[in-house]
C-alpha cells in the first residue's frame, strides 16, 4: 500500500470524536469508554478500517479498538466510520510497540492474528 500524505490528516484525527488521543490513561479502564463491560478485541495495523467494522458490525457484542501508526490511513477509518458509525468501535493512533502502555492484558478476551499475504 502506497501511503500518500493528506495535507491536515493530523489535525483532522486530533479533533475526531473516534481517536482516542490519550490512551494511556484508559489503560485499565476501557469498560469507561465503551459504556458497558463487554469483551474488547484488539486490531493492531488496522489500516484503513475495512476489517474492523464489518467484525463490529457483525458482532455488536464486542467492543473493538483499531490501533493504526499511519495518519492518513487511519484518516481513511475515520471517514468510513463517519458514514457508518459504530458505537462498539474505537481508534488509536499508536506505534503497536507502545501498546503495553494502553492496553492491560487482563481486560483482554480474546485476541486474533491475521496476516494479509
Amino acid at each position: 500500500m502506497r501511503l500518500r500524505n493528506v495535507t491536515g490528516s493530523k489535525d483532522m484525527i486530533a479533533q475526531s470524536q473516534y481517536v482516542i488521543h490519550e490512551p494511556q490513561e484508559h489503560k485499565g479502564k476501557w469498560s469507561e469508554v465503551f459504556g458497558n463491560d463487554r469483551p474488547i478485541h484488539i486490531e493492531i495495523g488496522m489500516g484503513k478500517g475495512k476489517f474492523i467494522m464489518g467484525m463490529a458490525q457483525a458482532h455488536p457484542d464486542i467492543n473493538y479498538i483499531g490501533i493504526e501508526k499511519y495518519s492518513t490511513v487511519l484518516l481513511r477509518a475515520i471517514q468510513k466510520m463517519e458514514e457508518n458509525e459504530l458505537p462498539n468501535v474505537v481508534f488509536i493512533r499508536m506505534d503497536a510497540e507502545d501498546i503495553c502502555e494502553a492496553v492491560s492484558y487482563t481486560h483482554l478476551r480474546a485476541h486474533e492474528t491475521r496476516h494479509d499475504l
